[in-house]
């Protein structure tokens, strides 16, 4: 019998390379997008899900329930990218990043867990981001959303052990796909004090995903990780450097290690 997948934020990118990916392995997938209907060309069924409404969390649930009886995977993809100098990121665009990237995800892993529970049974892997170990210059709202989804991927997944149900991270470094174009830039305002070391790094920034990985070693990883009896906690999925940066980070004192990012982003 297949097991049923849900995999949020699977119109593109890393989202649907994985449910793509399950379903040809013969699982029964579903994506969600926030406009399925404008959506083409998929594998899976794709179906309606905003994570910053909490009714088309618990419709998208219900809906699958109603047709399998149970979901034993959930893939927690969707998320947003944010740039800019702390100073000058609006706040309520700060908020938006915590809202989708931390607190949509808790919501979905809220509505599956009483279903998982009751079958005994369930798998959540959380998409977090090598950038979640680490606040990276420009991009501090984005790497402390994903970082604090880490620590609370930690702490439920200790709570619900008992019952069956294991939850992991997984966090990808630069991958090939359109998030770019779906990530909210603070502007580069003319009289910043932040101008120019500001535009160096988002052009560093995009020149990273155009070079990133192909977002099927994602898919890939995912795969091991639910046919694995025990998984870990966290798991990396990137370049050597990107996964070298996170050891470095634990080994060398703190000034140290800020040195070598400063260095890197030209600070």
């Amino acid at each position: 019998m297949s097991k049923i997948v849900l995999v949020t934020g699977a119109s593109s990118g890393i989202g649907k390379a994985i449910a793509t990916f399950l379903s040809e392995k013969g699982y029964k997938v579903y994506g969600t997008s926030r406009n399925p209907k404008n959506e083409q060309d998929f594998s899976f069924e794709l179906i309606a899900l905003d994570v910053l409404k909490i009714e088309t969390i618990k419709t998208a649930v219900s809906s699958i329930i109603q047709k399998e009886g149970r979901i034993d995977i959930l893939v927690n993809n969707a998320g947003i990218g944010v740039t800019g100098p702390i100073e000058e990121t609006p706040t309520d665009e700060m908020r938006n990043a915590f809202n989708t990237n931390f607190f949509g995800a808790i919501d979905v892993i809220k509505t599956v867990l009483p279903f998982m529970r009751k079958q005994k049974f369930g798998v959540i892997i959380n998409t977090t981001s090598i950038a979640g170990y680490m606040g990276l210059p420009f991009r501090g709202i984005y790497s402390s959303s994903k970082g604090a989804l880490e620590l609370v991927t930690e702490a439920t997944r200790m709570e619900v052990k008992r019952f069956g149900i294991n939850i992991v991270n997984i966090a990808p470094g630069d991958f090939a796909t359109d998030i770019i174009s779906r990530r909210y830039h603070t502007p580069l305002f003319k009289d910043s004090v932040y101008k120019e070391n500001y535009k160096a790094n988002l052009d560093l920034m995009d020149a990273h995903v155009d070079t990133g990985k192909d977002p099927i070693e994602m898919a890939k990883k995912v795969y091991k990780i639910i046919n694995t009896k025990n998984p870990k906690i966290h798991y990396k999925v990137g370049g050597t450097l990107e996964k070298f940066s996170i050891v470095l980070k634990r080994i060398l004192p703190d000034t140290w290690f800020e040195k070598l990012l400063m260095n890197h982003y030209k600070l």
